[in-house]
């Protein structure tokens, strides 16, 4: 029984854009989306209600290494789930662990089995399995899973990243047949995605995919990106990849992108994406906005009295200066996080709106022009 249906609206006939609605158990998620990272089980700084009322946020992400490590699985579970122990009321997807195969790779070690971590908190070692990251999603309560895959290192030799697909789709049919028999006992509300690894070779890319698409998973991603590629590459290996998977289901590129990069992925047929930029950026002082960066601790903004982004709605904008934002910044207070981090997510979930509205409108191709103009002018940057 099917766990999640995907109703696409509308596709630009140019691009391939879609608009669409991923209906989950806990809410639909209008498509193109980006999904907040809530790695710990929180989206830094910010309340659930400012995500629910303040950004009107979906689906939020959240980490099955870092969940399972601190506080542990099984104690989520006795609160209802993430959903419950967070006070989330709406879709969340886990990663399964294996972007931490490759931002900790000097504390992992692979085998067929699986990947053994030492725990960056006190070096204990935890083997995570594809049977095993099924079963703490499980435990999470999250709507949409991840596979346990290797995310692979940016260069990588060709012989290497086969051994490294391979094992990724070998790990993908273990952690499907074991999901097919946990979901026998469970009701139809978890979604297990796989992910298309492959590195930066056309030829993996495309045979990955083709050995996935026998799962007939509800969605897919596309993996082993934002590793220190260049961004040209990162598009170029999702343009190739996209139309290798099923045109009906939800398309996810994991850990991307800057806010003019957006439109490029949703041009490539992509309907979901995640990233920490925003919110990370936010606690670091650079605030995004519709004319560029704001680099808040700059002392041209000691004096300004302008909102970060004067064609901006959100509330950091609707009240507070930028030279009040400094002062929080330069004095170290908490508040700056918050304001920062709320407006940096309004910024990214606005461009996703408008995004979907003018694929519905027919007037993507306009928008992606836009776009790609203002990201390639001479002074893209109020710094």
């Amino acid at each position: 029984m099917k766990t999640l249906l995907f109703e696409i609206e509308a596709v630009c006939p140019e691009t391939g854009a879609r608009a669409g609605i991923l209906h989950t158990a806990h809410g639909p998620v209008p498509t193109p989306v980006f999904m907040p990272v809530g790695t710990q089980g929180t989206v830094k700084a910010l309340t659930p209600r400012h995500l629910t009322e303040e950004l009107d946020a979906k689906i939020i992400l959240g980490n099955t290494y870092h969940l399972y490590l601190r506080p542990g699985h099984k104690l989520i579970e006795k609160f209802g789930g993430l959903h419950g122990f967070a006070q989330w009321p709406r879709a969340i997807l886990t990663d399964s662990g294996g972007f931490q195969v490759w931002s900790l790779s000097q504390l992992r070690k692979l085998k067929e089995e699986g990947v053994v971590f030492q725990s960056h908190l006190d070096g204990s070692p935890h083997l995570f399995t594809p049977e095993s990251a099924v079963d703490i999603q499980l435990a999470l309560g999250s709507d949409i899973m991840m596979v346990l895959d290797e995310c692979t290192a940016y260069p990588m030799e060709e012989r290497a990243a086969r051994r490294s697909m391979e094992l990724t789709v070998r790990w993908a049919r273990r952690a499907f047949a074991h999901y097919g028999e946990q979901m026998k006992k469970r009701a139809p509300r978890h979604a297990l995605f796989p992910i298309v690894q492959g590195s930066t070779f056309a030829a993996l890319r495309k045979e990955c995919a083709g050995q996935l698409l026998e799962l007939d998973a509800e969605g897919y991603a596309i993996g082993g990106l934002s590793v220190g590629e260049p961004r040209p590459l990162s598009l170029e290996i999702t343009e190739l990849t996209a139309p290798l998977l099923p045109a009906d289901r939800p398309r996810y590129v994991m850990g991307v992108g800057m806010p003019a990069e957006l439109a490029e992925y949703v041009a490539r047929g992509v309907d979901m994406m995640d990233c920490v930029l925003p919110s990370r950026s936010a606690r670091h002082g650079c605030l995004f906005t519709s004319r560029g960066r704001v680099l808040i601790k700059q002392n041209r903004f000691k004096e300004d009295a302008l909102p970060a982004d004067p064609e901006c709605r959100c509330y950091t904008c609707r009240t507070f200066s930028r030279a009040y934002l400094r002062h929080l910044f330069m004095s170290g207070e908490l508040l700056f996080h918050t304001l920062a981090t709320l407006h940096n997510l309004t910024h990214y979930l606005d461009i996703m709106r408008r995004m979907r509205e003018s694929i519905l409108l027919g007037t993507f191709p306009e928008l992606l022009r836009a776009t790609r103009a203002f990201a390639s002018s001479a002074e893209p940057e109020i710094e």
